[in-house]
């Protein structure tokens, strides 16, 4: 019994200096972001509030110069891609922040809004378009605002879509960046790209992996092998097209220096990471079609398209764009230099658009009903 609680007395004190030193890193990098990010405008605001969405409590970030300007919604990716880790990088380094109230939301399932207790039979598309038009609601409530802005990239994309379709009268206008339009079709190209991109580099593992799991439908795990390699090859084609290093990021870095993050909702996420993904990345998914679904929209729709984005593919979007039919405007804006991420990748010409495009033209009814650049 002596010899046993001898080990263990190490064990235990090396744990605690090891927790107790990333407790110290982390206030470190988080106090370091926070003084490069500080707002200090007297009517700003910088708020990390929990709310509770569809029964489940889900957490909002909410920052701007001043809360008298325009809100603006942000929905992530992933599905299940936490939001705050990047949120700076979308307010601050594109400067939305001075022009926005922005709202960074972690949908059910997602970074700080992830819980071992959410229902499972909650995670579907359905339920998150509840939660966006519940959220909506409350914005509008609590910043007395009869419209707010609507942004969706990627995965948010289409609870994004949906929502302004359903519910046009909420929304100055819809942004989707990286707009999902046909799942099906989406994945196709993607993994038609992907294929011959490992053939093309002569990448023989990437060739066997992709030749495993074949053409989509994919289930998460399989989706996962192709998005990994398409990741990989991004940054060279990244490179390739516009000569410049395709921006890669420490994630790991990027977690422990978010300040709204503690390590214990940073383990928590490490708990299922694949969540989110596993449960909504399914027949639901691939049955979205908008050429059926969605052929007409209500509001000022505006979608940002990186030249180079193989996730997806912008052709698909275009084809969309010239068939929806959008009495109040429909816009669509080539991103000559990005992949996927066209607001960190292009953030001078994201920052034109959301600016001087979209906000100004838009609330002030002063748009023209066609725009193709």
């Amino acid at each position: 019994m002596i010899k046993r609680r001898s080990i263990q007395i190490p064990i235990l004190a090396s744990f605690v200096v090891l927790w107790l030193s990333l407790f110290i890193y982390q206030k470190h990098l988080q106090n370091r972001v926070k003084e490069e990010t500080t707002i200090i405008t007297p009517d700003g605001i910088n708020s990390l509030e929990k709310i509770t969405l569809g029964g489940i409590d889900q957490w909002v970030l909410i920052r701007g110069w001043s809360k008298s300007n325009p809100v603006l919604l942000f929905l992530h990716g992933g599905p299940g891609a936490p939001l705050f880790t990047y949120a700076r990088e979308i307010g601050v380094k594109a400067k939305l922040e001075q022009h926005f109230v922005m709202v960074y939301w972690e949908q059910r399932g997602t970074g700080k809004s992830f819980s071992p207790n959410i229902p499972e039979e909650s995670m579907t598309i359905e339920q998150f378009i509840s939660d966006t038009h519940e959220l909506v609601e409350l914005l509008r409530y609590r910043f007395k605002a009869p419209k707010i802005f609507l942004v969706g990239r990627s995965w948010g994309s289409i609870i994004g879509i949906f929502t302004a379709k359903r519910h046009p009268e909420l929304f100055y206008a819809y942004v989707g960046i990286g707009q999902i339009v046909n799942s099906l079709e989406n994945d196709k190209i993607s993994y038609q790209f992907t294929l011959e991109t490992a053939a093309r580099l002569g990448n023989e593992k990437a060739l066997k992996d992709l030749e495993e799991i074949g053409p989509p439908p994919y289930d998460y795990k399989k989706l996962i092998i192709q998005r990994k390699w398409l990741t990989e090859f991004s940054k060279i084609i990244m490179a390739e097209k516009t000569g410049k290093d395709y921006p890669i990021s420490n994630s790991r870095i990027k977690l422990l220096s978010t300040p709204e993050y503690s390590l214990i909702d940073i383990l928590k996420m490490g708990i299922n990471p694949y969540f989110s993904i596993k449960h909504l990345w399914d027949d639901e998914y691939y049955r979205i079609n908008l050429f059926e679904q969605v052929p007409q929209m209500e509001l000022p729709v505006y979608f940002l398209a990186g030249r180079y984005d193989y996730f997806t593919p912008s052709e698909i979007v275009e084809h969309y764009y010239q068939k929806l039919i959008a009495p109040k405007g429909k816009h669509f804006i080539w991103f000559e230099n990005s992949g996927h991420e066209p607001e960190f990748e292009e953030t001078e010409k994201f920052y034109d658009i959301m600016v001087n495009k979209v906000l100004e033209k838009t609330i002030n009814l002063d748009y023209p009903l066609d725009l193709y650049r």
